[in-house]
């Protein structure tokens, strides 16, 4: 290898194997935390740089319009805030970075900013936040929408909603805390700054009353495939999440599009990594696994895809293509994605298997070392940042072991990733090459 890539882990906090093959059972103690800790821990001593938490807040009614759907095959509920579980994990690990998502559409910024610090300092600096504008209708009516707003709109409060947070940040100035026990004074006020932040959709005084966290500012992901998405990333993210459809030429495109984009910002490219979310598939004897796929597994995937993007998927014919001028006020990069598979002639069907569970254009189906080969040479041609590996309600004990006492190992090997942390912060190991 030329250099060393970045890899984080990503779940979610909910069962962990419910839409397993096989022992699906594993991790039922996920609503205590546990499932997660001992995740948290075999992540860290992996070497990953952090373990990513996706979220939704909205029991989904996309099917059918009821609620029946989502509750019994679980496809987004039940689902616990994995803003609350970093501050639990951050008590179990010493250098794995944690990064959760919360919404710019549901949160207040003062809320955010003030709950991100706080986790920021509880994990001595290891926070990272992914920034989602939300995607589903059923989460807008929980927080006073009548609608969710239009995705333009959704970016619009995203846009001022960060730049707020960025100013509570940093509302203290470094030296702010003098803890001057002689004269009583423990922080000097002229160091801690009003925001008076007076916007469209905000209207914000400040300061943050928070003590400034060891990194300020948490890491701040963001995972926009629209072109929207992509100004967005482009001009906040520290972490984008990209995807791997299409192959390595594809691959290429984005980080190329993003690196332009970040230029008309203002932004160095080095300011900013670009990971890929990837589903390993390994199997000792070569076999594919994504093609035994269960129908209770399909239902499960197009459920979720269409809680997010807001369009009953099971009214259309799995074994055609999706038809291209279907429109939805949902996540608009996944519908593309559907769409673009759509006009290539992909039914529906494969599609969603190929989305969810990964197309083989990289070769990361079969044995571990083939796995860690193909991932390594992928990123070599390419010339990217690194992969986060994809592993929500599929993880059971096999699929789990199979990537960390599996991949990994060959990954180091061949000098794929790294053997130790850089330093004790999140931005520290994912800026350290």
């Amino acid at each position: 290898m030329s250099r060393m890539f970045h890899l984080g882990f990503f779940s979610s906090f909910s069962p962990p194997a419910w839409h397993a093959a096989t022992d699906r059972a594993h991790g039922e103690n996920w609503a205590t935390g546990a499932y997660h800790a001992d995740l948290a821990r075999r992540v860290e001593e992996a070497c990953f740089d952090f373990l990513f938490f996706e979220d939704t807040s909205g029991v989904s009614r996309t099917r059918g319009g009821t609620m029946d759907a989502d509750l019994r095959n679980s496809h987004s509920t039940p689902k616990n805030d994995p803003v609350a579980l970093l501050s639990y994990l951050s008590a179990v690990t010493g250098r794995l970075g944690l990064i959760a998502t919360a919404s710019t559409t549901l949160y207040p910024p003062y809320l955010l900013a003030r709950l991100f610090s706080t986790i920021d300092g509880l994990s001595g600096g290891r926070a990272g936040w992914n920034i989602v504008t939300s995607s589903e209708e059923e989460a807008a009516h929980n927080f006073g929408y009548d609608v969710l707003p239009t995705p333009a709109e959704r970016y619009d409060r995203a846009e001022e909603f960060t730049d707020v947070a960025r100013k509570l940040w940093n509302s203290w100035d470094e030296d702010a805390v003098v803890r001057d026990y002689e004269n009583g004074i423990h922080t000097d006020p002229a160091k801690v700054h009003e925001i008076n932040h007076v916007g469209k959709h905000f209207t914000v005084r400040g300061p943050l009353n928070s003590l400034p966290s060891p990194q300020r500012t948490p890491v701040l992901a963001q995972a926009g495939g629209s072109p929207r998405g992509r100004d967005f990333a482009a001009r906040n993210a520290e972490l984008i999440m990209a995807t791997t459809t299409g192959g390595i030429e594809a691959m290429k495109a984005f980080r190329e599009d993003i690196h332009g984009r970040m230029k008309t910002f203002g932004r160095s490219p080095d300011s900013c990594r670009v990971m890929y979310a990837t589903h390993l598939h390994v199997s000792g004897d070569g076999h594919d696994p994504r093609r035994d796929a269960t129908d209770a597994q399909l239902a499960a995937m197009l459920g979720k895809h269409a809680a997010h993007i807001g369009l009953d998927l099971f009214r259309y014919d799995l074994d055609a293509p999706l038809p291209a001028d279907v429109t939805s006020n949902g996540t608009t990069s996944m519908l593309e994605s559907l769409k673009e598979k759509g006009r290539q002639g992909i039914s529906l069907r494969d599609a969603i298997l190929d989305l969810c569970l990964g197309e083989d254009e990289l070769g990361l189906v079969g044995a571990p070392e083939r796995v860690a080969e193909n991932l390594a040479g992928a990123m070599e041609e390419v010339g990217g940042d690194g992969f986060i590996v994809m592993a929500t309600q599929n993880a059971n004990a096999a699929h789990t072991d199979a990537i960390l006492d599996g991949v990994v190992p060959h990954l180091k090997q061949l000098g794929a990733m790294r053997t130790a942390y850089a330093g004790p912060t999140l931005r520290e190991n994912l800026f350290a090459f």
